[in-house]
């Protein structure tokens, strides 16, 4: 009964704990060094997994777009992020399995290993 009592009357809101600064003085840097990687590595999105439905349709919307010649926004995924490209598809080539597109500014080449997603803008 008085350990019940005891608790009660205890105010966890006046304890100031400082948090991790405290071990970080026992920290080496290559412990900090390795912290830092982990939580980059954490921030990292996973590969999307494409099936052989997702990639059928991701053909046929390059294909499309090259016979109408209409802008697409192309989605990829390199290093561990998504990647938005803008432009109309002017050739792919199987053999080095690139696609090369051009926007108003330039042109430019994508692997066709790291396309995600293809959507056709109207």
């Amino acid at each position: 009964m008085d350990f019940d009592k005891a608790m009660d009357s205890l105010d966890l809101s006046k304890v100031r704990d400082r948090g991790s600064k405290k071990w970080v003085a026992m920290m080496l840097p290559e412990h900090v060094k390795l912290l830092r990687e982990y939580m980059e590595e954490q921030k990292k999105a996973p590969r999307p997994d494409l099936d052989e439905w997702d990639l059928d349709i991701i053909q046929e919307n390059i294909q499309l777009a090259m016979k109408r010649n209409v802008e697409v926004e192309i989605k990829t995924w390199r290093n561990g992020a998504f990647h938005t490209h803008l432009g109309k598809v002017t050739w792919v080539d199987i053999n080095r399995r690139t696609i090369e597109m051009e926007d108003v500014f330039n042109s430019f080449t994508l692997q066709l290993d790291e396309i995600v997603d293809v959507t056709i803008l109207l």
